[in-house]
């Protein structure tokens, strides 16, 4: 089979086009003949060596295709059925897992960093991590919702419980985690005030529902920032704070939150290191949460509803597999506005 690896960590330009053994799935895992494969930052890192991986590496944790085989003593799926690929490893034995709360897992792992993942013709899965793709969901939709669209969901409704009425301030609005947020919010009932890095992407985050701030890039952006949001929620700030920038954005999120506001963590882009005085977060009673991925029942919801058009994943360019360097190149410029998917032939 045809796949992308990296043999040594670095630029776009490490990514090669392999010709390897197609996999032979064990018991309790079926092989997918992948048809559409979503990349997403933790890609990058993993090929630049941010993150570790074992190399040679087929990177790639979002992917959607066919059944192709089962290992022994699988019963669930057969060959032929459409499925995606949820994007992380579980045990399904310990405590979390038994209650649906995988993303707890004492063995959890993200699909694709500690083996072979789903930038190839053929990938390995556990059955337990596979979904149906519903009739009429195209391939390139489901590749592109798992990781991004299971993130926002999970950090805003599961961990923020955004409500109705409520205003969120999702930053990054073009990224393919901000572009789900954008909807996701709006689908809770809330105000979406929403960043974007430069004016080019105003007017597609306005089309998802936002309210769109030119975040700006000068030395006083928290001021600033803070400043636009108050002004645009009457002295408030916002309830619900989306952030997977990081460290260049942590001190004007506290800026922008509202008393008895949630921040949401769920990403490091710019870095995860931040100081801040305790005081100006249990004065006004702030919460600062985590959020990284969500449980199988949240991706389950989520499919739906991109099944029926209440979530549509946005997307930016369709890359055929072979040009995967391209397609990092794409993001690591930050010209995308929404999620870059690989057609696999």
């Amino acid at each position: 089979m045809r796949a992308v690896r990296f043999h040594r960590t670095g630029g776009p330009e490490v990514l090669a086009y392999d010709e390897i053994p197609v996999p032979v799935p064990g018991p309790g895992e079926a092989l997918v003949r992948v048809r559409a494969a979503g990349i997403n930052h933790l890609d990058i890192w993993l090929r630049t060596g941010a993150l570790p991986a074992p190399l040679p590496h087929v990177p790639g944790s979002d992917g959607a295709g066919e059944v192709a085989a089962v290992g022994s003593g699988v019963t669930e799926v057969r060959e032929g059925d459409r499925c995606l690929i949820a994007p992380m490893r579980f045990c399904g034995r310990c405590a979390a897992c038994a209650s649906g709360a995988q993303h707890l897992c004492e063995g959890f792992a993200i699909f694709g960093t500690d083996a072979p993942g789903t930038c190839a013709e053929y990938a390995v899965a556990p059955v337990p991590s596979l979904l149906r793709v519903p009739e009429g969901l195209s391939f390139t939709d489901a590749a592109a919702t798992p990781v991004a669209g299971l993130t926002a969901w999970h950090a805003l409704v599961t961990r923020a419980r955004l409500a109705p009425g409520e205003t969120a301030l999702i930053h990054s609005a073009g990224s393919g985690l901000g572009s789900f947020a954008v909807q996701v919010a709006r689908l809770c009932g809330a105000r979406v005030l929403a960043t974007v890095g430069d004016r080019s992407k105003v007017e597609r985050a306005e089309a998802l529902g936002a309210e769109v701030i030119v975040r700006p890039e000068h030395a006083d952006l928290a001021a600033q920032l803070a400043s636009d949001v108050r002004a645009r929620t009457h002295g408030r700030g916002a309830d619900v704070i989306l952030d997977h920038v990081g460290a260049d954005l942590f001190a004007a999120n506290l800026a922008c939150l509202a008393r008895g506001g949630r921040l949401v963590a769920c990403g490091t882009t710019t870095g995860g290191d931040v100081a801040f005085n305790l005081r100006t977060l249990f004065g006004p009673q702030q919460s600062i949460l985590g959020a990284r991925l969500g449980s199988l029942g949240e991706l389950v919801r989520l499919v739906d509803l991109v099944a029926s058009g209440a979530v549509r994943p946005v997307i930016d360019t369709v890359f055929p597999l072979a040009e995967a360097g391209a397609a990092h190149a794409r993001m690591a410029a930050r010209q995308v506005f929404g999620k870059l998917v690989l057609e696999v032939p």
